[in-house]
């Protein structure tokens, strides 16, 4: 059947299909969601680094040269076993960043990318050009 592609097999959104812009629909994508959740991981062992901890320079390497290389189905499959969306994620950027695995989140509790990832989200949609 023409017109049977996988984006008919989930949920869409007339609001995204009719009245949003190709880069306002990608701000509140799932690509930009994860990958901002990692350049937070990132931000925040470069700051925890800068303060004393035991963080070396190519842990740092390794998260910022896998940003967004994202396996969502692994992904995914971590979510399903673990039934928490952010300790999926911590598990898939740590498995493409062994070295950097017990730093990922290291600190942190789960409000830390999910606050910090909608605020920017919404202040970058009012803001768009």
């Amino acid at each position: 059947m023409e017109g049977s592609g996988e984006e008919f097999m989930k949920y869409r959104s007339p609001l995204v299909s009719r009245y949003a812009s190709k880069e306002m629909a990608f701000n509140f994508s799932d690509m930009k969601k994860f990958t901002t959740w990692r350049r937070l991981w990132l931000y925040l062992a470069k700051a925890e680094k800068e303060l004393g901890l035991p963080i070396t320079d190519a842990q740092v390497s390794e998260m910022e040269s896998h940003l967004e290389d994202i396996d969502f189905i692994m992904a995914a499959d971590e979510e399903r076993k673990l039934r928490h969306d952010v300790m999926a994620h911590v598990h898939t950027f740590a498995h493409c960043c062994p070295t950097a695995a017990p730093i990922i989140h290291l600190g942190a509790t789960s409000c830390y990318v999910g606050d910090n990832t909608v605020r920017p989200k919404y202040y970058r949609s009012d803001h768009a050009a």
